[in-house]
Parts: structure tokens; sequence; C-alpha cells
């Protein structure tokens, strides 16, 4: 596995899937990005220090080198290269790289500061639900209070909620204090004659990273051919980040003990695209979840609201096809596991099935383990 810090120089552009509509639209940010752009700008570089044009790399008129060609593959269908972590990061003054993550689906912040995780729970016989597994998960709060928002996980807060361990307000931090947004206006131009165009006035967002934080990412396949230093071109309009390699592998649980434990949560730290909405692939009429040559009985989730996903494909110079995603920070509660400890290695190895390579190597459907 190997790592990079982007920094960038500049505020980014980050677009989502809303598109410019009316006069006076407004375009918000999408931060955290998609692991995509993170896929997209190293392999673009990649190419870019290999003299290749994206357009004749799409239409198969390149011959790479046998390294390259093992990793990087063919637009159609991509080599070993994968992202198999992306996210926020801050770099300290001793160089250092800390992981930040979202805070996961199973734990509520009110708003004074105290941390509630959710608990799965059989319901009574009497009440009715369309909770369709065998737990609910059931946020017991002495009072009731209004969950805070915008929160993120420092590695240390990281660290205890994989070990089921209580946080406090030491282990989070707002995301005002990793990045701020820009509002930018701008102006339709008529197209072909590089004039304004009337009523055509919009405003759009820019993200502004604070002093030391950028984005760490981990890349499988490609060992000794990532770019070293120098510039990426990132999100949209080609906006400059310095890349650095660093060590910040994270540190993964015990596979034996959870194996030995038989049950262990799931978090989504990248968008998941699964064949039947929110459940995780692999998960038969039973609701048993079969990976490896291992299962896990799915006895409870929580998932927010599903967000769709696109994107631009550099290479052939075309929209992504849109697909419904779970989201970065769902947690799936699994027990009754019967298996080998080495097929919860694999997981966050190789992340959870996916069919379509392009996105695989993007960075999706990426997980790590935690206690239950």
């Amino acid at each position: 596995m190997n790592h990079l810090f982007i920094k960038p120089l500049d505020v980014l552009v980050l677009r989502g899937n809303k598109l410019f509509a009316d006069a006076g639209s407004h375009g918000e940010a999408l931060m955290p990005p998609w692991p995509s752009v993170a896929a997209g700008a190293i392999r673009s570089r990649m190419l870019a220090d290999q003299e290749v044009n994206l357009t004749d790399f799409a239409s198969g008129k390149v011959r790479l080198s046998a390294e390259f060609a093992a990793s990087l593959g063919s637009a159609a269908a991509p080599g070993d290269f994968r992202v198999s972590h992306f996210g926020l990061a801050r770099k300290h003054d001793d160089d250092s790289i800390e992981a930040l993550f979202p805070l996961p689906a199973d734990v509520v912040v009110d708003e004074q500061g105290h941390a509630t995780r959710l608990q799965p729970t059989p319901l009574d016989a009497s009440l009715a639900s369309s909770y369709s597994l065998p737990l609910s998960p059931v946020l017991a709060q002495t009072a009731p209070s209004k969950p805070r928002s915008g929160l993120w996980l420092t590695a240390a807060g990281f660290s205890r909620w994989q070990a089921g361990q209580a946080l406090d307000a030491a282990h989070w931090i707002e995301s005002a204090e990793l990045w701020k947004t820009d509002s930018r206006l701008g102006i339709a131009l008529e197209p072909g004659r590089n004039t304004a165009a009337e009523g055509q006035l919009y405003t759009s967002e820019a993200v502004a990273l604070q002093p030391g934080v950028g984005f760490l990412v981990s890349v499988a396949g490609a060992d000794g051919l990532l770019p070293q230093s120098g510039l990426l071109r990132f999100g949209g309009d080609g906006h400059a980040a310095a890349i650095t390699p660093c060590s910040a592998a994270l540190t993964p649980p015990h596979f034996a003990d959870l194996a030995k434990a038989g049950r262990f949560r799931l978090l989504l730290v990248s968008p998941g695209i699964f064949p039947d909405g929110w459940k995780l692939p692999g998960t038969d009429p039973a609701g048993r979840w079969h990976f490896g040559q291992s299962s896990a009985r799915l006895a409870s989730a929580a998932v927010p609201r599903l967000e769709t996903l696109s994107g631009w494909d550099l290479a052939l110079r075309r929209p992504k096809p849109a697909v419904r995603a779970a989201p970065t920070g769902s947690v799936y509660w699994l027990d009754d596991f019967q298996g080998q400890p080495e097929d919860l290695a694999a997981l966050l190895q190789n992340g959870l099935s996916l069919t379509d390579p392009a996105r695989r190597a993007e960075g999706f459907n990426a997980v790590q383990l935690a206690v239950w």
C-alpha cells in the first residue's frame, strides 16, 4: 500500500450532481469529494508523466510499458490500481499525517456535547415497524435533544470508536475547523460569441481548506509507479494541489478477536454501490451476508438517505452514469460470523465486491471494521 498527502495550493471547485438551471442558481460544493476525484487526478498524472494523451489512452491507441499496463489497464478495463482509502487529513508540525473520519451513523452527539451510541435492540412484538432486519438501531437518551452535524472524528477518536469505547469532545472536530466555503459570482456566456448571456447570473461555492488540512490517499496496485512530488490537477477547473508521500497507515483491528467474538461492526469509509440499494452485496434472501469463504448474519444497519453518484470521465470526455449509493459513515452490525479471520482482513484490503471495475478502481465500497 502506498500513501500520498494531497495539499491544495488554492481553493478547490468540488462539484456535486446539481446542475445550473434558472437564473440565480446556486452550485453547492461537495465536501468531502468522492474518491473518484483523487483516482482520476492520480491516474491522469501517471499518464502525463509517461507523455500519454488521455484521448489516445481512451481509444486504445497507446501501448504502455508492462508495469504501467498492469497497474492502469485501459479506460474500459482498469488494471490493478485501486484507491483503498480517501479522506480528509491534517499535517502536524512534526510532519505526521492524521486521518480524519466523518462521524459514523451509529454515534449521535447532542447540543450539550454528549455522545450516544445506537444500540441494536429487538423490538417488542406489539410494535409494528417496516424495518426489515432482526434488530433495530435504538437511540436511548435520557432527554430528547437535537443532534449536532458537521463533526469529524480525530484519529484517536476513530480508534476509540473501533474499540467500542466512549467518545467525548476531545475526539471530534468541527468541519468549520477543517474548511470553509467561498461563494463566487459568475455569469453564463453566449456559445461561440464570448459575450455575457442576459439574465444568467449564478453563484457557486469554492472550498478553502484550513492550514495543514489536505487529503490522505492510499493506493494499491501501483507500487513504485505513483508520483512522489509535483502537482495534480484536482477537482473542477483543474486547481493545483501538491503531493507528497507519507506513512499514514490506519491501524487495523485484531481480526482474530473479531472472528472469536463472532460479531462486528462494518463502516463504509467511501460510498457503497450495492445492487440491492442499502444491503451489503452478497446478502441472501434470509438476511445472511456472504463474503469470501465466510458469512455472517446482517443483524442491524444505520444507513442515512442514499446519495446519487456521477462524475466526469476525463478520458472519454462525457458524464459518468449516475448510480445510487449508501453514503459514507453507514454502519452495519453483523453477528453469527462463520469463517476465517483472513476474510475479514481481505475486506479492508479489497473492499466490498463491486461489479463495475472502474468504480472499484476509484475507491468506492471501502470499509473499516470495529468491535461490537
